[in-house]
């Protein structure tokens, strides 16, 4: 198969190189450092103590890689509107976008029950992304997986290697079930689902929680989760989460409890955010926690520490440079 990764940061790092071992035609879509390293010596993955090496085709523009059967979006969401005016090369009659992102995507309600045509700035701006990314397109993707960039062209795989994917209707589209198939055979632990809405739901919570939190305490996952404190206040943002879940029909089989322990679980981990605020990168607030404001707002469900926790985040974001809310609030 052709596939293009969009973002060769860690996880796409990680997508290429695993795939790229199985035979795959993969090309990869970078900038700056990275790219400079990718065309002079390939990506290389430390997974368990082994290095595995690929040399996908690199480019800036993705007009010098052509239709792609899957294209996989690993950039952060800041990015997206820049990357969806940029796709067209890499999409043929038939091509699948896989999004391998974390967050609310701007696909969510599409289709969804009576929530369909229900959009906002914080997942969308002013309607962009779903022009030019059709739902049709789409293969949803979620993430259990922890990788770091250490320094360009080396990803380091940390801890887990789960993938949940799903079509939007809920069937088994064959698309759905060659990409499993191929990622399955690569190493990954794969996995079609028949809800991807509530598997990013549940994902959410955790992302929702330690991310902004992370950018204002400045520490690790495990740090954050076994301390009384801020466990209280993780404790009240996914009990207000559960309850705007509840009224868009989403909900999560795990117990507050088992969701923070499974996050503090990732010990010496330096979340996404943390890490983009590290290296001076635009952070993904709005669709990580602004989207549950919203949510909650419609639904008239009221989020008022979730709410603070975003404030005192944005703000910490914003005077670093790295933030500007998406639309006008």
């Amino acid at each position: 198969m052709k596939v293009c990764i969009f973002g060769a940061g860690a996880i796409g790092g990680y997508l290429a190189v695993k795939l790229a071992q199985t035979g795959h035609a993969v090309s990869v879509v970078a900038r700056g450092e990275q790219l400079a390293a990718i065309k002079a010596k390939g990506l290389t993955l430390l997974q368990g103590g082994v290095r595995y090496h690929a040399q996908p085709k690199a480019a800036a523009e993705p007009a010098a890689l052509g239709a792609q059967d899957y294209v996989f979006l690993s950039v952060k969401a800041p990015a997206l509107p820049e990357v969806a005016a940029q796709l067209a090369p890499l999409i043929g009659a038939d091509t699948a976008i896989v999004t391998a992102m974390n967050g609310i995507p701007w696909w969510f309600f599409h289709g969804f029950d009576r929530f369909h045509g229900t959009t906002f700035d914080s997942i969308d701006p002013g309607g962009a992304l779903a022009k030019a990314l059709p739902p049709e397109r789409i293969i949803g993707c979620v993430l259990h997986i922890a990788c770091s960039v250490p320094e360009p062209g080396l990803i380091v795989h940390n801890s887990q290697n789960r993938f949940f994917l799903g079509d939007l209707d809920g069937k088994a589209s064959p698309r759905l079930q060659r990409i499993v198939e191929a990622m399955k055979q690569s190493g990954m632990d794969a996995e079609a689902r028949p809800d991807i809405r509530r598997d990013v739901w549940v994902k959410l919570l955790g992302n929702m929680t330690f991310a902004p939190v992370s950018i204002l305490t400045q520490t690790t996952n495990d740090v954050m989760a076994h301390h009384a404190g801020v466990r209280e206040v993780f404790t009240a943002m996914i009990e207000e989460a559960n309850a705007v879940g509840a009224a868009y029909g989403l909900s999560s089989d795990m117990s507050v409890e088992a969701r923070i322990d499974l996050g503090g679980s990732l010990k010496g981990f330096r979340t996404s955010m943390l890490q983009d605020m590290d290296k001076g990168r635009p952070v993904e607030l709005d669709t990580i926690v602004r989207a549950v404001i919203d949510m909650g707002k419609k639904a008239g469900v009221p989020t008022p520490v979730i709410d603070t926790v975003f404030a005192l985040a944005a703000q910490r974001a914003e005077v670093a440079g790295i933030y500007k809310p998406w639309g006008k609030r």
